[in-house]
């Protein structure tokens, strides 16, 4: 065998190793708390990774909560004049108690770094206060017994402009993550796949990009996101499918979608962050009592009230 040869088998066999372990995160788990800012917010990855745990496992009811927040941190940090003034970025810990005490998630799932280093150059206190984020994330979790997996930041995608690229800031705390891999963290390296994915599309189409504004990704983008979380989670091959459509059909898709949006609603209305324009409304025990009524659509023929 050959050193290159040698070096992909060397690779294949740890991302193997990853996923074999990963995939027994999900076992004897319920509810799912994903985490993170407006991306998260947005929610189309987390619709497609919900997709996937239906498919999988479809005698399996998971509840799945997205509690993204527009513009949150958890560096702490926030630009002079942010939103035109009208409000500094919101941190995530000025909502995490409220969260935990509400949801007392079996698994979260959080996505952050991408307004952490406030779209400045690399900087060891801003540094520092991510890394710290992180690690008082880390220790909320586990008081309320909850495992966590931490995802990378996706990338930025400096469409090619010369000068400063806030994505060697974000490939900087990815580093740092996927390092404590090491410590026994669970780490999607979500940046290093979305970057090979996007410079590998750029090679045979230079303006190609899944973040017009740079920042927030399209719905391809989203799809990177969850190829990422589902190879982790251990279905590579699924992670290879070009669209969750090709997981589920429109109906069962957009069923999917609504049941986290009613959760994504009720769990800001209860616990109130303080960012303007979040999306509230109902409760979780009203979003429950509704996603209940959307099983049958979401997962087929099957009886809900038999599962």
């Amino acid at each position: 065998m050959n050193r290159v040869a040698s070096i992909l088998l060397s690779v294949l066999l740890a991302t193997l190793s990853i996923a074999s372990a990963s995939e027994k995160i999900l076992e004897g788990k319920k509810t799912i708390l994903i985490l993170g800012d407006s991306i998260t917010q947005a929610g189309d990855y987390v619709t497609d990774f919900d997709a996937w745990l239906v498919k999988r496992f479809p005698d399996q009811r998971f509840t799945v909560i997205n509690a993204g927040v527009s513009s949150e941190t958890i560096s702490g940090l926030s630009e002079e004049n942010h939103a035109g003034g009208r409000f500094p970025r919101p941190c995530l810990f000025e909502r995490l108690e409220r969260v935990l005490a509400k949801t007392n998630p079996d698994l979260i799932i959080a996505c952050y770094g991408m307004n952490c280093g406030i779209y400045k150059e690399l900087d060891e206190e801003r540094t520092a206060r991510f890394c710290n984020g992180v690690l008082r994330l880390r220790a909320a979790a586990k008081q309320y017994g909850a495992e966590i997996v931490h995802v990378t930041p996706p990338i930025y995608d400096n469409h090619g402009k010369p000068g400063f690229d806030y994505d060697t800031v974000l490939t900087h705390y990815s580093a740092w993550l996927v390092k404590q891999r090491e410590n026994g963290w669970h780490v999607v390296d979500l940046h290093s796949e979305m970057r090979t994915k996007v410079d590998q599309a750029k090679l045979d189409e230079p303006g190609f990009t899944v973040q017009k504004d740079r920042v927030h990704p399209n719905a391809a983008g989203h799809w990177m996101m969850a190829q990422s979380l589902i190879a982790y989670f251990g279905d590579p091959a699924v992670a290879q499918l070009t669209s969750a459509d090709e997981l589920l059909d429109d109906t069962r898709l957009g069923a999917v979608s609504q049941r986290m949006k009613l959760y994504q609603k009720a769990i800001h209305a209860e616990t109130k962050p303080l960012r303007p324009g979040v999306p509230q409304g109902g409760t979780l025990e009203s979003a429950a009592i509704d996603a209940k009524q959307l099983e049958t659509q979401i997962y087929g023929s099957e009886k809900a009230e038999d599962k």
